[in-house]
């Protein structure tokens, strides 16, 4: 028997940091290096400058940087943490169609407006479109369709992917009709607190307080951030800043205050604004999205110091904030996927489903992908509810101390009995330990120890459900990476 395959043309679009990126001038891959290297990149003392925007990128002027392809290999970013490659998502959307050639695998500049690519994939999408018409196995698996109809677009876009992809069909307005569908994974609609997290660096002091090696690495994060529309794209559009009793939006004003870039925020906000009041409900959308892991929902701002809410505030239908007999907002912790937050995953009315994964992992999870490759040969099936009843959630630092012990932490489950952790090479997913889980604290966690500088990925399994992932980098004890002469310094 066959597999079932469709004729329609599907296009890949990652998340941010999810291409590969060089530098047109120097020839150097500068993004998307492979672990080692991208390791040593991050701690070396200049090694995130070539990303940074230059004046020339920031009047828009762009050309300098190349989009070269999707993440072949993990990836790894503070507060971000860990990002998995592509190359699971595209194996598995290529049997789901009658030939590779129906299948465009969209690389972009991540650092630029999410508007400037959003331009770029509308094209691209015209292009493929047109293209896989006009191939010859596009006409033989259409004759084998009832209704023969020729060929749509399916768009598969991962976390900041779907903010492009909407952007385009909005300002594309004649690519609709030819779209039949489009499946978003772990999408910030309305934005992440995660962006406001990352503009702040090092200063946050809430309980993710950077220590040891992560407070070097923020800073980097945080410096880099700074230069990139991207980032600024993705700063919550929702009420999100708590100023009790009121709770109201980040201004430009209060970006600038938390570490970030006024104009670049004020430019997010008019992207924003024209994307609430023009941006349609997207064709055949199928949302996944990431639950029961802790995920920042709201913000204290206080002396340019961000504080992280792992908690929302309930809204009326109009938007008004919720309150009691005394008037104090109504607070509800909806978790998220650790960086995107629940209701900010889904558009009003869209199909979906809730699945128990970590934002950067989800496009390499085998369920996430078995429901993309249904949607492309099985329209009318929905997604379906979340796979068993495990929504196990995983709390990880981004970065440690090689050789020196750290708990994760387990959420959402008051039981540990069946759950397995154990710890792998990223690179090649060799096991090299299997942590005790236990009860400690009051809270569910096991005690780790990475032997060794490098990236590594935590696997939580239980009952036979899907497990639940995260990277993890292990650095230099922090006393060797500020010694006199270290690059890291």
């Amino acid at each position: 028997m066959g597999r079932d395959t469709s004729q329609d043309a599907v296009i890949v679009v990652p998340g941010i940091m999810g291409s590969t990126l060089q530098d047109t001038v120097t020839g150097a891959r500068i993004w998307g290096l492979g672990v080692k290297s991208m390791a040593d990149t991050w701690l070396g003392r200049d090694g995130m400058l070539p990303l940074h925007l230059t004046p020339d990128e920031q009047e828009g002027r762009f050309g300098r940087v190349r989009a070269t392809g999707l993440l072949e290999c993990p990836a790894w970013a503070p507060f971000l943490q860990g990002f998995e490659p592509y190359t699971d998502l595209v194996r598995g959307v290529g049997k789901a169609v009658a030939h590779p050639k129906a299948v465009l695998a969209f690389a972009y500049d991540w650092r630029l407006p999410v508007g400037v690519n959003a331009a770029l994939l509308a094209e691209a999408a015209r292009r493929h479109l047109s293209a896989w018409r006009a191939h010859p196995a596009h006409d033989r698996i259409r004759r084998l369709r009832a209704d023969e109809r020729p060929a749509q677009l399916i768009f598969v876009a991962h976390s900041m992917g779907g903010l492009v992809t909407r952007a385009a069909l909005t300002r594309t307005p004649d690519l609709e009709p030819d779209t039949r569908a489009v499946v978003t994974l772990g999408t910030p609609f309305n934005g992440s607190v995660k962006a406001a997290v990352i503009l702040n660096g090092h200063r946050g002091n809430g309980r993710r307080a950077a220590r040891g090696p992560s407070a070097l690495l923020r800073r980097r994060m945080q410096a880099l951030a700074t230069t990139l529309p991207g980032v600024h794209d993705l700063l919550p559009g929702f009420r999100c800043v708590d100023d009790s009793p009121e709770v109201h939006r980040l201004t430009p004003s209060d970006v600038q205050a938390l570490g970030g870039d006024r104009e670049l925020a004020a430019r997010s906000q008019e992207f924003q604004q024209w994307m609430r009041l023009n941006g349609r409900s997207l064709p055949g959308h199928r949302a996944v999205v990431g639950v029961a892991q802790p995920t920042a929902q709201s913000l204290r701002l206080m002396e340019g110091v961000v504080h992280e809410q792992f908690f929302t505030f309930r809204t009326h239908s109009d938007g008004e904030v919720v309150r009691d007999a005394v008037g104090v907002p109504q607070r509800v912790d909806l978790t998220g996927d650790g960086t995107v937050y629940r209701d900010s995953g889904s558009l009003g009315g869209s199909a979906g489903a809730h699945l128990p994964l970590q934002h950067g992992p989800m496009a390499r999870d085998s369920d996430v992908i078995r429901h993309v490759r249904n949607v492309i040969t099985s329209p009318d099936e929905p997604l379906g509810p979340p796979m068993g009843e495990s929504r196990i959630g995983l709390d990880v630092p981004d970065a440690v101390e090689a050789g020196a012990a750290w708990n994760m932490r387990l959420t959402g489950t008051d039981t540990h009995a069946g759950v397995i952790c154990s710890v792998h090479d990223a690179e090649t997913d060799r096991r090299i330990a299997t942590p005790r889980i236990g009860w400690q604290d009051d809270t569910i966690a096991a005690q780790v120890t990475l032997p060794a500088p490098g990236l590594y990925r935590l696997r939580v399994e239980s009952g036979g459900n899907a497990p639940v992932t995260q990277l993890v980098l292990a650095a230099e004890p922090d006393d060797r990476l500020r010694a006199p002469g270290n690059t890291a310094a």
